[in-house]
């Protein structure tokens, strides 16, 4: 029974670090397109109703996806350190714990701020750079 927990711990571990890496990877995406998208659009001279329509789309979209996409690796780092807790204490109980480095947790949270600050600093350049360039 303690081998198909611990097979379930790693399959959802697993799984925590491929929806991070959608969000991620989403969200960079996202943000960088919205940069080049807005950009034009702001320093375009072509200043009509659709062009503005398009800006502020993909103003909202940039909010939305990194609200959501920050929401999604907080959680994450959260179901990680709740998962490898639960590894960590059935490694103590089989007399196994040797083996796992437990400051591999701070490794983990250090990782997931180096995403969410990505994630954050790539969403307000996608925002303030095309502001900037229409004033």
């Amino acid at each position: 029974m303690i081998q198909r927990v611990h097979e379930h711990i790693l399959n959802e571990l697993q799984q925590s670090a491929r929806t991070d890496t959608v969000f991620v990877l989403s969200a960079i995406l996202l943000n960088l397109l919205a940069l080049g998208v807005n950009s034009a659009v702001a320093s375009g001279s072509n200043k009509d109703v659709t062009a503005w329509v398009v800006f502020f789309t993909f103003m909202s979209l940039v909010i939305v996806i990194n609200f959501v996409s920050e929401i999604g690796l907080l959680k994450g780092r959260q179901t990680r350190i709740k998962l490898i807790n639960g590894l960590l204490k059935m490694y103590k109980d089989q007399g196994v714990e040797g083996y796992y480095d437990p400051s591999l947790l701070a490794n983990y949270t250090t990782r997931y701020n180096l995403f969410l600050f990505t994630v954050l600093f790539t969403g307000i350049v996608a925002i303030v750079v095309p502001t900037v360039l229409v004033l």
